[in-house]
């Protein structure tokens, strides 16, 4: 009687928190409000900063606040048109460039982003960036995080609010936070969702990047690139958070034509030389 009811509340919850991703419509779990998380993620990314240094090529990083600034514009739009401009309640976006031999790059709820600068031999040029800007700025606007935390916290904890956890149980609480932002890995039932969130933060950052003068079929070459530099580290599909590269080109090919459609009416794309 207790698993019943147990499993009844758990159903409630994920009725009650549904909301759904931009674009693509699909049903995700919040549990916590979106406010709650930024304030954790502010911690976070100050404690980053504090432990990195911060990279002093000015022209990279001039690049890096030019090409976020961009995009930023550009999502403020996207979701004032859709009248959803509460999605963005309490984002003050941040664009920094750190010292670091990774390819990798991430955005914060609340607008925070970073970007390493062993990425940058990968993006190549200003577009290749707005590819990578694009998409971590797209999983933190359809709150890919809270999705994950909320599940995470469903799974492991019962579903136990936040402030409770943190209160009772805080350094699972924070390996869960970590996970749920990108910071930690595991294998189990959640993976899943992660490769579905990955493809959809390549939709809406294709359009965001289309949105802010970028053409969006550097995406292809960007994550061509980006696959014949692991291509020697195989790593089967179910055993990764990310989608296959091969899997990943096929449906940004797909999603194409749309994502054109936003750059060919975009006021900040380059003209064609006559």
């Amino acid at each position: 009687m207790k698993n019943c009811l147990y499993w009844f509340i758990i159903f409630f919850l994920y009725l009650a928190a549904c909301t759904q991703v931009p674009i693509t419509q699909r049903s995700q779990l919040h549990i916590f409000p979106e406010q709650t998380l930024i304030a954790l993620s502010l911690t976070s990314y100050q404690k980053f900063l504090q432990t990195h240094r911060l990279s002093t090529d000015l022209a990279k990083v001039q690049m890096v606040k030019s090409v976020g600034k961009r995009l930023a514009q550009a999502v403020t739009t996207f979701f004032q048109k859709r009248g959803e401009s509460y999605r963005l309640q309490n984002y003050h976006w941040e664009f920094n460039l750190v010292e670091n031999k990774a390819a990798n790059a991430w955005c914060m709820p609340g607008g925070k982003v970073v970007v390493y600068t062993g990425i940058l031999p990968l993006t190549k040029n200003q577009a290749g960036l707005a590819v990578v800007l694009g998409h971590e700025i797209a999983h933190a606007v359809a709150q890919h995080g809270n999705e994950r935390l909320s599940q995470l916290l469903l799974f492991q904890l019962g579903g136990m609010a936040l402030s409770a956890a943190l209160a009772e149980k805080p350094a699972k609480t924070k390996e869960l936070f970590l996970i749920a932002y990108g910071l930690g890995g595991q294998l189990g039932v959640l993976l899943p969702y992660s490769r579905e969130q990955e493809l959809e933060a390549d939709r809406l950052g294709l359009i965001f990047m289309a949105m802010a003068g970028y053409d969006p079929r550097e995406a292809i070459t960007f994550w061509q690139r980006m696959s014949r530099k692991h291509q020697t580290r195989f790593i089967p599909e179910f055993l990764s958070t990310h989608p296959l590269y091969t899997k990943r080109i096929e449906q940004i090919k797909k999603f194409m034509p749309t994502a054109l459609r936003y750059y060919r009416s975009s006021p900040l794309r380059a003209k064609p030389q006559k």
